[in-house]
């Protein structure tokens, strides 16, 4: 495990430093490790990042040199000595990462509405004032993978009437004699349903993550895999895409998406999960013409971008970054990680290059350091 000293004193990690215990020989250290990074990975689906002391926590809980609840003690202890620090995106991360943590590792688990509130309360409890209460307004929220619309969630009027329906409807559902692909068309339907009803004000997917995932314990399934960790995002945009529809556009509501992640988490397929499959924008589907872009295209951009003095391996990432996000698509410093297969410190150097030679622009509404690629430059 690669690392370095920072000028606080805590660890900086170079690599992720979870990947070591996957070929972990030891059950305890690998199922510890699972749930770490499962929760930690969890809260990309809110933009977040756990600072680098968390995770040097979790790797000492992981080893076995400090219990789960000691853990949990050092992150709260950690914020209180510095005010600095109180309040902060990153505090809420890593206090949740640790709860999420603590309830995966744990035993128990009811298949019930109170469980699922129970849930919410204990991710958020001293972090949302609504901890555990079902909201009482209307949401809308802008998505990406919808170009800007909002899925229509659940009613205020109706929250837990509809909670309790679905919970009650899935608790009589027969699983015997079913084919394996139609067990994931199930679970896919009731989790996306789930989903959509939106019960809280904040914090629906992580808390829909971790029922789900001490469900499919529950059943039997063996989750203790790095999908979640690695694939939160594109987990939040499936159920997205399962409960939009826009006919005039030609988009309708599928389920597909979340298969393919269903069928990775328990299966142990290795079915590719990318973000931009599932944009609304026809550009953006692996088929289209946009990905058939052609040489004299990307030797213009490449010439535009040595011409502003980027060296010709950052030039070639761009370029692939392109392929991935066109003009249409916001994408951020994550975004770069995961497509380009680097880690975070380059990724803020290619973001940090090509704004100051305005081949990007910022964008909003969209989630904090979100970027667009600028035609203008380009041409």
């Amino acid at each position: 495990m690669k690392n370095k000293k920072h000028d606080s004193d805590e660890m900086i990690y170079d690599s992720d430093p979870f990947e070591e215990y996957s070929r972990e020989t030891d059950p305890s250290k690998r199922e510890r490790s699972y749930a770490w990074h499962t929760a930690i990975g969890l809260q990309a689906v809110d933009g977040l990042e756990t600072s680098d002391y968390l995770k040097e926590t979790a790797v000492k809980n992981i080893e076995g040199e400090i219990s789960l609840d000691e853990a949990q003690a050092l992150i709260e202890s950690y914020y209180k000595t510095d005010r600095k620090r109180e309040g902060s995106r990153t505090e809420e991360a890593d206090k949740v990462s640790s709860r999420i943590t603590k309830i995966i590792a744990e035993k128990g688990f009811t298949f019930s509405v109170a469980q699922y509130l129970s849930i919410h309360h204990r991710l958020f409890e001293g972090i949302y004032k609504h901890a555990g209460k079902i909201r009482d307004y209307n949401i809308t929220k802008k998505e990406w993978v919808l170009d800007g619309d909002t899925v229509t969630y659940g009613s205020a009027t109706e929250l837990r009437a509809t909670l309790e329906y679905d919970i009650s409807q899935e608790k009589e559902f027969d699983y015997s004699g079913l084919s394996t692909d139609e067990v994931i068309r199930h679970l896919a339907s009731f989790i996306s349903r789930l989903w959509q009803i939106h019960v809280f004000g904040e914090g629906n997917t992580r808390t829909t993550a971790v029922f789900f995932i001490k469900y499919m314990q529950s059943l039997g399934f063996d989750v203790t895999n790095d999908i979640f960790a690695k694939n939160a995002w594109y987990f939040r945009n499936a159920m997205v895409r399962a409960n939009y529809n826009n006919i005039q556009k030609g988009v309708h509501e599928t389920t597909k998406f979340l298969e393919l992640f269903l069928r990775n988490l328990l299966l142990g397929e290795n079915n590719p999960l990318q973000n931009r499959t599932m944009h609304i924008s026809g550009v953006l589907k692996q088929d289209s013409e946009f990905f058939k872009r052609d040489s004299t295209d990307a030797k213009q951009d490449f010439n535009a971008l040595a011409k502003a003095g980027i060296s010709i391996r950052t030039a070639n990432n761009v370029i692939k970054l392109m392929q991935c996000f066109s003009y249409t698509v916001p994408f951020g410093r994550m975004d770069i990680v995961r497509e380009l297969g680097i880690t975070k410190s380059p990724a803020s150097e290619i973001l940090n290059k090509l704004l100051s030679i305005g081949a990007i622009v910022s964008v909003t509404g969209f989630g904090k350091g979100k970027y667009k690629f600028n035609p203008q430059f380009f041409k």
